[in-house]
């Protein structure tokens, strides 16, 4: 699919951003293993969501979608999952939580199971999972280091690990696994990462404490507790509005019940540093976690610096941060963000290519980029290198550049954001199909 996107209308509205895709996934996992019904309000229906809706059912567990957001989950209890052998793959499809966060239950069962992907999440690094789940006692095989996984699981005894890198996924990973083992588990990360799945385990009873970068968790004597779950909107859906908002002139857009969860909100931070005109109102709490109304003015930035646990914080936004940069007064540095070499493409060369081929002012780093601001840009044929957040941050860059732009491959917003199109016309923006 190819979206034509030409600048110039003000972008003006209410909007609520989609489900928060990380909690759509722990939903359906943790609802799985729960005693119980769990009810899921405000589900992410995503593509990536839909691979964890598909594995859980391949898992034996009961899944009623009485709407496309509303689901039933039928919880079949912490040892009542059903692997299907080594004979019939788990087809994570291109999500990576799905992969890494299956491993870590599974490896708690004395079944083989394996995990596959198509091309893209095959080629995801999986040995930042296998390491410390093999450290607990289950075997795990990958392949050169990616998918597929084959996980024998079983008799798994608690570690004390020490993440080489902040990552939920496998933070999460590891925590999953230690509810199977014996004794506490305790992860130690070098950085502030999502802790969706442990707010989500102690709502179900789980002994999970943090303090400071150290998560401890005990095995619960009890079964886990169904969950009754509102999904907040996405902060990293609503990332693209925002920074739209702040870009396009003369624009106000107001973003409704936004997760505005502390490990979440890096880019919010570096927005408001650099000058956005961004209010925070209303703050409540939604399922267990903050949200907030966001209400955005178009705004003059100055260049900003992205570092150490801000990284962390705002991971999957780089693609809008870089789209936000080129606008920016001054040289915008980004360090430390190594990480994004393997995201669902190489986020870091993928979008200094494709902003140099708008007239961006953009220098690619081992470990990030330089953009130096403000630039003109110009309508481009551009690509999204098979990765939804770099899809619709360059649409974003076609709303202020000059002329007209055309981003190829942009199916795969659909991964995250299907509604993305017709809320950005709902705004205002002029952006056809092609």
């Amino acid at each position: 699919m190819q979206l034509r996107i030409r600048s110039g209308s003000a972008l003006r509205g209410m909007v609520t951003a989609p489900g928060d895709k990380s909690i759509s996934h722990r939903a359906l996992l943790l609802g799985a293993l729960a005693q119980g019904d769990s009810a899921v309000y405000g589900w992410l229906p995503a593509a990536d969501c839909q691979a964890t809706l598909n594995a859980v059912r391949a898992l034996g567990v009961v899944v009623e979608q009485h709407a496309p957001g509303d689901l039933i989950v039928h919880g079949r209890g912490l040892r009542g999952l059903c692997p299907p052998g080594a004979q019939a793959v788990l087809d994570c499809q291109g999500s990576g939580t799905t992969m890494r966060l299956l491993a870590g239950i599974l490896a708690g069962y004395p079944a083989v199971s394996v995990l596959d992907g198509h091309a893209g999440l095959r080629r995801r690094p999986m040995e930042r999972v296998a390491v410390p789940l093999r450290q607990m006692g289950a075997q795990v095989e990958t392949t050169n280091g990616c998918p597929p996984i084959t996980i024998r699981g079983g008799a798994l005894h608690a570690i004390e690990y020490t993440m080489p890198v902040a990552s939920a996924q496998v933070k999460s990973a590891i925590l999953l696994a230690g509810l199977y083992a014996d004794g506490e588990t305790v992860v130690q990360q070098p950085g502030p990462a999502r802790d969706h799945t442990e707010r989500m385990l102690r709502a179900q009873g789980v002994h999970i404490v943090q303090h400071d970068d150290t998560v401890r968790l005990r095995p619960s004597e009890q079964p886990l507790a169904p969950l009754q779950l509102t999904v907040p909107a996405d902060f990293s859906s609503a990332a693209f509005m925002l920074v739209a908002a702040l870009l396009v002139p003369n624009s106000e857009v107001l973003l409704r019940q936004t997760n505005v969860n502390p490990t979440r909100t890096g880019l919010l931070d570096v927005l408001q540093a650099m000058g956005a005109h961004i209010q925070v109102g209303e703050v409540r709490e939604q399922g267990g976690e903050p949200v907030a109304d966001l209400l955005v003015h178009s705004a003059t930035l100055r260049a900003g610096q992205v570092a150490g646990d801000l990284v962390v914080r705002m991971i999957d936004e780089f693609p809008i941060f870089a789209v936000a940069a080129t606008q920016a007064y001054g040289s915008t540095v980004v360090r430390d963000a190594q990480e994004l070499r393997v995201k669902e493409s190489d986020r870091i060369a993928a979008v200094a290519t494709e902003l140099r081929k708008m007239g961006a002012r953009i220098e690619e780093q081992a470990d990030g980029f330089i953009v130096e601001g403000p630039a003109t840009l110009q309508g481009a044929h551009v690509d999204s290198h098979g990765d939804h957040r770099l899809a619709m941050a360059l649409v974003v860059a076609g709303l202020i550049a000059r002329g007209e732009t055309v981003v190829h491959g942009c199916e795969v917003i659909g991964d995250s954001f299907p509604d993305f199109v017709p809320m950005m016309r709902q705004l205002g923006a002029a952006i056809e199909e092609v």
